[in-house]
């Protein structure tokens, strides 16, 4: 009953597709996307974590789609214990995109009313989750190098098929064909903007939560497949651009950790280090 794949993101990292390609293939948590058992709720017990588990056959393999464990020191330490032989899958994008992406979800959901700029000061999880070397290299102590497979939100941009390969390959899934339907990315946040009233978001948001928090998924799902999410989520003005000296400064801040990256993945992400060059790859908008 316990995962034996993990996709721990981090977030904004394309989860919410490999989730929908996933689902009808390995046992995913049902109905809602993420669990957040290891971060969360571990002190609900196993029980509690395994009722988000069917299992109509002991040949189909049991997995977790949880971009917001990739950071947590505790989530790895948790997860050693609990499912110690589980393979890791991590997703690194340009991380300033990647950052401004997470803003403009955090602002839309109403987790937070901040400029970018306040944001990167206030939001530790922001920075943190960025830190994408640190955390690379905890995972891989943690786990084995061999147990994880880091791999680039550009390639699953550029050839989704060929992305989709490598990681069923490596979760011990049979090969999947995408459709032409699936050849797409789900939830962008390019389509985000501020709701429309953020006390109302956010009491929409913290009353999931509580729902979520006791097994109660199926009627968030149901609320938000129906007409009534656009209540509580959009409306309001759209997310500017962010400004060309903060773009240049955290293409500056990164730069350095972006090349030990690229030694230790013997990849090249020149388009991870300006933007200019970004600008001239379109998997990293």
């Amino acid at each position: 009953m316990l995962p034996s794949f993990f996709v721990i993101g981090p977030p904004r990292t394309g989860t919410t597709w490999i989730y929908e390609i996933l689902k009808n293939h390995t046992v995913l948590p049902s109905p809602i996307k993420e669990t957040r058992f290891f971060d969360t709720h571990f002190q609900r017990g196993l029980r509690w974590y395994t009722g988000h588990f069917k299992v109509p056959d002991q040949k189909v393999r049991v997995g977790e789609i949880a971009p917001t464990y990739f950071a947590s020191e505790i989530v790895r330490e948790r997860m050693r214990q609990v499912v110690p032989h589980a393979k890791i899958v991590c997703i690194l994008r340009n991380p300033v995109v990647r950052l401004y992406s997470l803003y403009r979800l955090k602002c839309a959901y109403g987790m937070m009313k901040l400029s970018f700029e306040e944001a990167l000061q206030k939001d530790l999880e922001l920075r943190e989750s960025s830190d994408y070397v640190s955390h690379l290299k905890a995972w891989q102590s943690c786990y084995g190098k061999e147990r994880i497979l880091t791999t680039l939100y550009d390639d699953l941009h550029r050839c989704p098929q060929q992305y989709l390969d490598t990681l069923t390959a490596f979760i011990g899934v049979p090969r999947l064909v995408l459709p032409p339907e699936q050849m797409r990315l789900v939830h962008d946040s390019e389509s985000l903007t501020h709701p429309r009233s953020f006390r109302r978001t956010q009491a929409a948001r913290v009353f999931a939560d509580f729902l979520k928090a006791r097994r109660m998924g199926r009627v968030v799902a149901a609320f938000n497949a129906s007409s009534l999410r656009r209540f509580v989520l959009g409306g309001g003005a759209p997310f500017p651009d962010m400004s060309p000296s903060t773009v240049l400064r955290l293409y500056d801040s990164f730069r350095p950790q972006v090349e030990e990256l690229e030694a230790m993945l013997n990849r090249d992400l020149s388009a991870w280090k300006s933007p200019a060059r970004a600008a001239c790859s379109p998997q990293s908008h």
